[in-house]
């Protein structure tokens, strides 16, 4: 495992040391992150455009996160990916995921946002990177609860069109050699383990469909967030180190009452503020052999965003494990030859 790392998304801004790629590694690096993840939309820091078309820009970005002893983790689409399927119900509220130009014109923000995606594909091959954090986008998150009766179908007609739109972005991640990982997120449609395997099947089990593995959104669902590595550790390409509580009460419970962040018993939290057992998850990950960045992504309803970057480097740093080379009762081997075995079985030499 390599880390820590830090998304940049929820630190990136209009003053310094926030609004160039330069300043903001800077900053990070001095609080002992050795890894960063790129939101690719923020113009402040990253131009996608140049990135998939130019191997000098790359280098020139490479160079800046070297010089200030940083490397970069992932790119991430998030925002483009939630534009790969949109349901029209919130068309006013995702366009400003994408540029103004295209404000109110559906069809060409799902072509641009494509685009955008497999921009990214080509990018990170350019980079020398192996994964990706994207989203799916929805098509049926309005009808995640079943009341009113879905027509029958609906599901299933829902992840073909969801399949058929992805599968051609995938292949042109299997021709730059990276892995999509799609964040299993409230708001998308692969947002547990059974849609993610809904949508495998929706794309015929492609090998660019993976995960990020994010445990703050499976607590709050009610997930086992544990057994969810046990099952899909075959999948799970990157890693979003993030805390979070659920501490349902007399009034409400998982769905929220359309509160706020603060008055809602799901919250995400600072690192090691909320319940997630990280002791757990990075000893199940060392056991599977994960090799991907562990990065934080930094949200809290409570704590302050600069506290919460200072205290999580040094928090994921005590969580990583360095894996055994060999196993602790070695000291004690008696050998393995077949006269040993034979003897310990209490069978004859012959």
């Amino acid at each position: 495992m390599k880390g820590p790392a830090i998304f940049l998304a929820q630190f990136a801004g209009d003053t310094a040391p926030f609004n160039s790629l330069d300043a903001i590694t800077r900053w990070v690096a001095d609080l002992g992150y050795k890894g960063v993840q790129i939101p690719t939309w923020d113009a402040r820091l990253f131009d996608l455009k140049l990135a998939a078309e130019s191997q000098d820009y790359v280098d020139e970005i490479k160079g800046i996160c070297a010089a200030n002893g940083v490397e970069i983790s992932e790119l991430s689409t998030h925002l483009q990916g939630q534009l790969v399927a949109t349901h029209p119900a919130y068309d006013a509220q995702f366009d400003g995921f994408a540029p103004a130009a295209l404000h109110g014109d559906p069809v060409a923000r799902q072509a641009w946002a494509v685009e955008q995606v497999k921009m990214a594909a080509r990018a990170s091959r350019r980079f020398g990177l192996s994964s990706h954090a994207t989203f799916s986008g929805a098509l049926m998150w309005h009808m995640v609860y079943p009341w009113p009766q879905r027509p029958a179908g609906l599901v299933e007609a829902g992840f073909a069109e969801l399949g058929r739109r992805w599968k051609p972005i995938l292949d042109v991640f299997e021709e730059e050699g990276i892995d999509a990982c799609f964040e299993l997120h409230p708001g998308e449609d692969l947002h547990d383990g059974v849609t993610f395997e809904r949508f495998l099947d929706a794309v015929d089990g492609h090998a660019r469909a993976n995960i990020l593995y994010d445990p703050s959104h499976f607590l709050l669902q009610q997930l086992d967030y544990l057994a969810f590595i046990d099952i899909y550790h075959e999948r799970i390409k990157a890693f979003h180190v993030k805390d979070a509580e659920f501490r349902p009460n007399g009034r409400a419970g998982v769905y929220g009452s359309y509160s706020g962040w603060v008055d809602r018993p799901g919250r995400f939290r600072s690192l090691g503020d909320g319940q997630i057992d990280f002791g757990a998850i990075f000893s199940k990950f060392t056991q599977y052999g994960y090799a991907g960045w562990a990065v934080l992504e930094w949200e809290c309803a409570l704590k302050h965003p600069e506290q919460g970057a200072a205290e999580g480097a040094p928090f994921i740093a005590r969580h990583m494990i360095r894996k055994a080379e060999k196993a602790f009762d070695d000291f004690a081997g008696t050998g393995a030859d077949e006269a040993v075995i034979r003897a310990a079985l209490g069978l004859s030499a012959d």
